[in-house]
Order: structure tokens, then sequence, then C-alpha cells
């Protein structure tokens, strides 16, 4: 199809299969997965879709050019080149942000900076207008990356990043971010046939992930704008329609999402960060110390959490991993708990064997996300019925 082109949808290290998957299921064409990112193909209508819809996307990117660069001076030449008046008018505002893996440019502030150079330059020699920058509220984000000598320059369909989902008001020292609580929610294997608990939910992320995952509710309805809505062919009509698509795929949801925290700052953050979801019918949190608890009920239970790590908190880790290990295998039979951390010495004391490891990175830190499964009874006991 003429009206098909490139994009590119950023995302965690350890999500691109995810990621991939998730545009498989949205009809994305020609996909191929790189490091933290997976390349597609796809029109206008697909652009806005994407970026209501996917889970597990940073930004979308749409490339428009690439060429090799050797020097500062090719890169404004070739920038200068571009038709940039097909994306923008000479009055209007932009603003530029660049990756570099390169020898010979090693500042990629300087690489924005002769980027917009080249662009205002451009629309003064043609216009005798100059667009202005504007880093908060630009009509047009451009990206330009630089790998050794191979140049991209690419619109930036999102603008703030994805995990950005708008129902976050009040967050905790440590907020767990949204694309990755729903990726762990999704390695987990989560398909909303169960009860699910956060047994340490803190501005209550996991647990909106978790809801919005079972329902099928696009994550970025609540969003106040993504970057394409400034752009000159912006379609507020396909736009809706692509919503109102989306909106109709929704499910209904039988079993009960729960949360405990056992700071009550905390419970307060997550029933007012669920309650701007609309997810507060789907979600109970309690004031709860998950070491003092046990499992309400025979039914299957699926865990998903994202314990406190020693950086930013006082505890002793070893302690408290232990106490984990205990809380599950004494109060949580037909269990299969989830949970992420960067601590990878404090986990040798669960004193539990993980059925799984999968290597992510939380924020900066690289972590493990690990599963332990909580059989009814005793393993062995399982194994005779």
């Amino acid at each position: 199809m003429e009206n098909n082109f490139n994009m590119v949808a950023k995302t965690l290290f350890g999500f691109e299969e995810l990621l991939a998957n998730e545009l498989k299921q949205l009809g994305a064409q020609d996909l191929k997965i790189g490091v933290r990112n997976v390349s597609f193909v796809g029109d206008k209508g697909f652009m806005y879709k994407a970026n209501l819809a996917l889970r597990t996307a940073i930004k979308i990117l749409k490339p428009i050019k690439t060429f090799r660069v050797l020097s500062e001076q090719d890169l404004y030449d070739q920038v200068y080149k571009m038709s940039w008046d097909k994306y923008m008018k000479p009055t209007g505002s932009l603003a530029i942000d660049s990756t570099v893996h390169s020898n010979v440019f090693t500042h990629s502030k300087y690489i924005a900076l002769k980027t917009k150079d080249a662009i205002v330059d451009k629309f003064r020699d043609t216009t005798k207008e100059r667009p202005n920058v504007d880093l908060r509220f630009p009509d047009l984000k451009i990206n330009v990356h630089i790998d050794r000598q191979v140049c991209t320059i690419s619109l930036d369909t999102s603008g703030e990043s994805l995990h950005r989902r708008g129902y976050k008001t009040a967050t905790n020292i440590a907020p767990i971010n949204e694309v990755l609580a729903a990726g762990l929610v999704m390695l987990s294997g989560w398909d909303g046939q169960s009860d699910f608990m956060d047994p340490m939910c803190g501005s209550g992320t996991i647990l909106a992930e978790a809801a919005m995952i079972a329902c099928n509710i696009p994550p970025n309805l609540m969003r106040k704008e993504f970057a394409f809505e400034r752009w000159q062919d912006w379609d507020v009509d396909l736009f809706e329609t692509i919503e109102e698509s989306l909106l109709k795929k929704t499910r209904d949801f039988h079993h009960k999402i729960i949360g405990y925290d056992k700071s009550p700052s905390a419970v307060s953050k997550a029933k007012a960060n669920i309650k701007n979801a609309h997810l507060d019918e789907f979600i109970t949190i309690k004031h709860e110390d998950f070491f003092k608890t046990q499992k309400a009920g025979e039914e299957k239970l699926h865990m998903v959490f994202n314990p406190p790590y020693g950086e930013r908190l006082d505890l002793d880790m070893e302690a408290f991993y232990k106490d984990i290990g205990d809380t599950l295998k004494q109060g949580y039979p037909n269990t299969n708990a989830w949970f992420i951390t960067s601590n990878l010495e404090a986990l040798k004391h669960v004193g539990l064997r993980p059925s799984r490891k999968i290597k992510l990175f939380n924020a900066k830190l690289e972590a493990r996300l690990v599963k332990y499964e909580m059989y009814e009874g005793s393993k062995k006991a399982k194994y005779q019925n």
C-alpha cells in the first residue's frame, strides 16, 4: 500500500519479543526485532493505534531520511537539503533529541544543535521566517540517531514517553515505570483468568496495568496529547474512529485484583491513582503488612510485585527476602508468585527455588524477574495426586 511507511517502536531491554507480539496482534506488517526496539510497517491510522494501544512501547518513531555522515558538515548539509516545509510551518516550533554511537560524533547535544541550525537556516533562506525551539510543547519533535556513519532522522510520533499514561498523579519514593509494570505482568503470563495480587503495591501501578490487560483496555486513552496531534496532516476523525474500534474490543473481568501496602500514605496514593484510571470497580486496595497475611480462599492466585530495594530504603535485605519466602511458603498455597529485584544477593535468602528467572533492567539497574510456584500441600503430594 502506498500510504504505508516504516516505524520504530522503542522499548526496555528484555521486552522486545513482548512488543513484537503486541504489534503483530494489532496488525503491524514486516516486523523486525532489534535491541530495545521493533521496526514495523503501517499507515497513519496504525500509527495512531500503536500509540494508543501498545503497553510495552516507550516511543514510536517515524524515520523520514537515512544517510551516511562522516563529519558535522555532512550532517548539516543533508539535513538542510530535506523538505522541512512538508512537516511544519516556518513559524512553528521544534525540539530535537539525539542518540549517538560513534567515534567521530561524541556529543549528542551538539548533534541536536547542528540539526536545529540546518532546519532553521533552511526556513530562513527560503521563507525569511524561522521556527523557534520549544522543548516542552513543540509542533514537531525530531529524533536524530547516529550509529557509526549512519544517521537516521525520524519524527517522534508520541511526544512525551508513552509510559506517562496520564492516570498517575501521586507517586511514592521509588515508583515503577508503567511500561515496566505492564511488561512484568505480561511476562508473568497473566491472562485475567484468576485473582491477581500485588502485596507491596506502592502507588498502584502494577495493579492498574494488570486491570487494563485483563479488560483489554488501551493503556494510553487518558494521555493529554500525542506529538502527531500537532502535525500538519493530523486527522481527528480518523483518530476517533481508531479509538472507538479499540474500545469495542474491551472485555469483562470476573475475578478480583487486590493490592496491599503497609504504608498508609502508599495506600491513599494507590487509591487515588486507581480512581483516576477509572479502574476502581476492578481493584481493591487494603492497608496490610504482607508478612502478616494469608491467602483467602482455595482459588488459584497470580501474584506480581516489586519489593522495595536497599538503594532507597533502610531495610535488612536478607531478613526481608527471607520473610517473603516464608510468607509465600506458609500462607499462599496454589499461587504463582513473580517479583522483580535488582538485589541479586538478597534473592538467595528467599529460601525457595525459582522456576524461572528473566534478566531485565529496572531503570539503570540490572534486575531479575523471578517466579516461585507455591503448590497446594507439598510438591510431592501434588505429583502423587
